[in-house]
C-alpha cells in the first residue's frame, strides 16, 4: 500500500489551509503550459461510474467576458435587494469575484446526458454526477494552489442565462465558474471571515446513529 511520509502530510494540511477563494487577483498572464497542467488534475478525479462528466469551457472572446460580467452583476444586484440595513451595508462592501482582472476564466459543467459510464451509481442518484464535477473541480483548485495559483468560484450568477449567453448545449449544467490566476495578495483566512461576514467553524460537528 502507498503511503506518504510526515512531511508529505504537513504540507498537504497546509495546502488544505491555504486554500482559499481568491477575488482579487493580478493581470499577469498565466503560463499556458501551467494552465494545463492544472487542468489535468481533472483526469485523476472520481466520478461516479467512471463517467467523467465534467466539461470545461474557457471563456476567452470579450463578448463572452462581458456577458458573464454583465450576469454577475444583475444578479449581484438583486441579491443585495434581498438584504436589510446593516446587513446590506455589509454585503455592499464586499468583493464576491474576480471576474474583472482575472486572466483566466473557465466554465464547468456537468453533463447530464453523458453516456459514458452507462449510468452506473447514478440511476437512484443522477445528482452524483454534478458531485463528481465538484470534486473534480476540488482537485483543479489545489493543484492550482500548489503552484501559487488563486482560483475564486464565482456562484452569484443566473445560470441559465449564462450557458444560453455562451450557447452551450442544453443537457449542461452550470456547476462553477472559476476565475484563475495570480493573487494580489495572500491570506490563510476566509476573505468572508476577514470583513466580518461570518467565521468558519472551529471543529466540525459529528452526528451518531
Amino acid at each position: 500500500m502507498r503511503t506518504f511520509s510526515d512531511a508529505f502530510r504537513s504540507d498537504f494540511a497546509a495546502l488544505l489551509h491555504w486554500r482559499r477563494d481568491v477575488r482579487a487577483f493580478r493581470t499577469d498572464p498565466v503560463d499556458e503550459a501551467l494552465l494545463s497542467e492544472c487542468l489535468d488534475a481533472f483526469l485523476t478525479a472520481p466520478s461516479v461510474g467512471l463517467s467523467e462528466p465534467w466539461r470545461v469551457v474557457r471563456v476567452t472572446s470579450g463578448s463572452a467576458r462581458a456577458a458573464a460580467l454583465a450576469n454577475f452583476r444583475a444578479a449581484n444586484a438583486e441579491a443585495l435587494e434581498s438584504y436589510e440595513e446593516e446587513r446590506a451595508t455589509a454585503y455592499a462592501r464586499l468583493k464576491l469575484s474576480g471576474m474583472e482582472r482575472a486572466p483566466v476564466h473557465l466554465v464547468v459543467c456537468c453533463d447530464d446526458s453523458t453516456a459514458k459510464g452507462s449510468g452506473l451509481g447514478a440511476r437512484t442518484m443522477p445528482e452524483m454526477r454534478r458531485y463528481s464535477v465538484v470534486a473534480a473541480i476540488t482537485q483543479f483548485w489545489l493543484a492550482a494552489r500548489t503552484h501559487g495559483l488563486g482560483v475564486g468560484w464565482v456562484s452569484i450568477l443566473d445560470p441559465e442565462r449564462l450557458l444560453r449567453d455562451l450557447a452551450l448545449p442544453d443537457a449542461w449544467r452550470l456547476v462553477g465558474y472559476l476565475c484563475v490566476g495570480w493573487p494580489e495578495a495572500e491570506d490563510d483566512t476566509p476573505e468572508l471571515a476577514r470583513a466580518g461576514w461570518d467565521a468558519p467553524r472551529g471543529h466540525l460537528p459529528l452526528w451518531e446513529r
